[in-house]
C-alpha cells in the first residue's frame, strides 16, 4: 500500500512547499511569521527581518520587513516596515510601502507611504504622505557660442527724441 517511492515523491513534495527559491535560484527553508499573542504586552523595540504578527500590545518602535497587526493587536509606538496590514490599534507613525488599514483598523499618527488602501469603517487621524522619490536631476544644456552680429540683434536700443 505504502511504498518508499511514495514516500520518496512526498518527502520531495513537502520539501517543495516548506523550501522557497531566493534570488541566487538555491533553496532555503520558508519561514512562518513571528507572532505576539494577544495575552503578551512588550516594552521595548521588536526588529528584525521577516513577518510578524501582533495580536498582543507592543509599547515601542517596530522595525521588520511585514507587520500585520490583528483585531486584538495594539502598537504604541512607531512602526517601519516595506507592508503593515492593521485590522487593530496603532498610536504612532507609520513608514511602509504599502499600507492597508482594514475596516476594523484604529490609527492615530502620520502615515508615509508609497501605496495606501483603507477600507470602510477604518479610523485615520494624521497625515498621509506620500513617498517622494528624488527627482531626476534637470538636463544641463551644453553652452552656445553666440556671435556678435546676434549679440547686437538682442540688445536693446533706446532713442532720443
Amino acid at each position: 500500500m505504502f511504498s518508499k517511492a511514495t514516500k520518496g515523491v512526498s518527502d520531495k513534495l513537502a520539501s517543495d512547499i516548506t523550501h522557497a527559491p531566493d534570488a541566487s535560484g538555491s533553496r532555503k527553508p520558508a519561514r512562518a511569521p513571528s507572532l505576539i499573542s494577544d495575552n503578551i504586552t512588550i516594552e521595548g523595540s521588536v526588529v528584525g527581518e521577516g513577518e510578524l504578527q501582533i495580536d498582543g500590545v507592543v509599547r515601542g518602535e517596530v522595525r521588520v520587513d511585514k507587520v500585520t497587526i490583528g483585531e486584538t493587536g495594539h502598537v504604541e509606538g512607531a512602526i517601519f516596515a516595506e507592508v503593515v496590514e492593521t485590522r487593530g490599534r496603532v498610536i504612532g507613525q507609520i513608514s511602509a510601502k504599502q499600507v492597508r488599514l482594514y475596516g476594523t483598523a484604529y490609527v492615530d499618527g502620520d502615515i508615509t507611504h508609497e501605496q495606501l488602501s483603507m477600507e470602510t469603517g477604518a479610523f485615520f487621524q494624521g497625515r498621509s504622505l506620500k513617498f517622494q522619490r528624488p527627482a531626476a536631476p534637470p538636463a544641463i544644456s551644453a553652452p552656445t557660442l553666440v556671435s556678435d552680429a546676434e549679440m547686437r540683434d538682442a540688445t536693446p536700443t533706446a532713442q532720443v527724441g
